[in-house]
């Protein structure tokens, strides 16, 4: 019999948002904040188990109601190397794990559910959604990269592991709008004004 592999999913949403000058996650974009945005991607039906590591107490009721688990990272002045650790060691069991980032509001969960399959057919890979071959997020990392992802420091985020390892990468394309991020108030406002 096949062993059923599991992927767990790390929603990181922790970050200062420094370049957008305020908490971005509750930036909203057609009725929906881009936390809640993010948490709907999630395909927890492909998922082993989903955690999401925030320093923010209305994000973590949020994800509760999803029924996600929901870690404090106390620290994000750390980096984002922390939130990776943070959401890492919750999920060291899993074969796999996925990123998702919470500032890419036009995500589909389709497209999310599609990367988790895509993964699966070569476990042993790193596996991420790209348009025209340019990686964006969220990122797939098996197992055997968790070493080098919990060794990460201060803002050293998945690039620095998957740019060691480009022959060990697999991309599933994508629309380009849904790898589109908000980092600026002015990339928000370009995505409302799509339509």
């Amino acid at each position: 019999m096949e062993k059923q592999l599991k992927l767990g999913c790390v929603i990181m949403a922790a970050g200062n948002a420094r370049r957008y000058g305020q908490n971005k996650l509750a930036a909203q974009l057609r009725g929906r904040s881009l936390i809640l945005r993010a948490l709907e991607a999630v395909p927890a039906k492909e998922l082993e188990a989903a955690v999401v590591v925030t320093q923010y107490p209305e994000v973590m009721d949020l994800a509760e109601a999803f029924r996600f688990a929901a870690i404090r990272n106390e620290h994000p002045d750390w980096g984002i190397s922390h939130t990776i650790a943070l959401g890492l060691t919750a999920l060291r069991r899993c074969d796999g794990v996925m990123f998702l980032v919470s500032d890419q509001p036009l995500l589909k969960r389709e497209s999310v559910a599609a990367l988790a399959q895509f993964w699966k057919q070569q476990p042993d890979k790193l596996a991420a959604l790209a348009h025209s071959s340019i990686r964006g997020n969220p990122c797939v990392f098996p197992a055997r990269f968790f070493p080098e992802l919990l060794d990460l420091t201060e803002d050293h985020g998945g690039n620095t592991v998957i740019r060691k390892h480009e022959g060990d990468l697999r991309l599933l394309e994508v629309p380009e709008e849904e790898l589109a991020d908000v980092d600026t108030a002015e990339a928000l406002e370009k995505i409302q004004n799509r339509r």
